[in-house]
């Protein structure tokens, strides 16, 4: 589903189904034919807002419900994936950084105290 209409066609489907009405009886709830639903709900025509408003009460379902995009379960996983794995690569890159400026630091001021070591041990000779 790429568009809105594909996407409030296929929800209205699935909750008059889920309701158990046939396109003809939501179409007697809501004063239309039932050529109407039928082209509603293969995208091929989009209901004006008040019709709308009407299917989604006959429906018993919130207006947005039927608009809400539907991703399959492959698809829904594929975006989770996406997500941590762009926020594990983040995290490991903050972590390594800040890894290496830490060993920095140790490491420059393990040279620094060395060398001021031998230079105060060169100074006792």
């Amino acid at each position: 589903m790429t568009n809105l209409r594909e996407i409030f066609a296929h929800n209205l489907k699935e909750k008059r189904q889920n309701c158990g009405f046939s396109q003809a009886k939501l179409a007697e709830m809501v004063s239309v034919s039932t050529h109407h639903i039928a082209t509603i709900e293969t995208a091929r025509n989009y209901p004006t807002l008040d019709l709308v408003e009407r299917m989604a009460n006959a429906l018993d379902i919130e207006i947005y419900e039927l608009f809400i995009n539907p991703l399959s379960p492959p698809e829904e996983m594929e975006r989770l994936y996406q997500v941590a794995a762009k926020n594990i690569d983040q995290l490991i890159c903050e972590s390594m950084e800040r890894y290496c400026q830490a060993t920095t630091k140790n490491i420059t001021d393990e040279v620094i105290n060395a060398i001021k070591q031998a230079l105060s041990d060169e100074r006792k000779k």
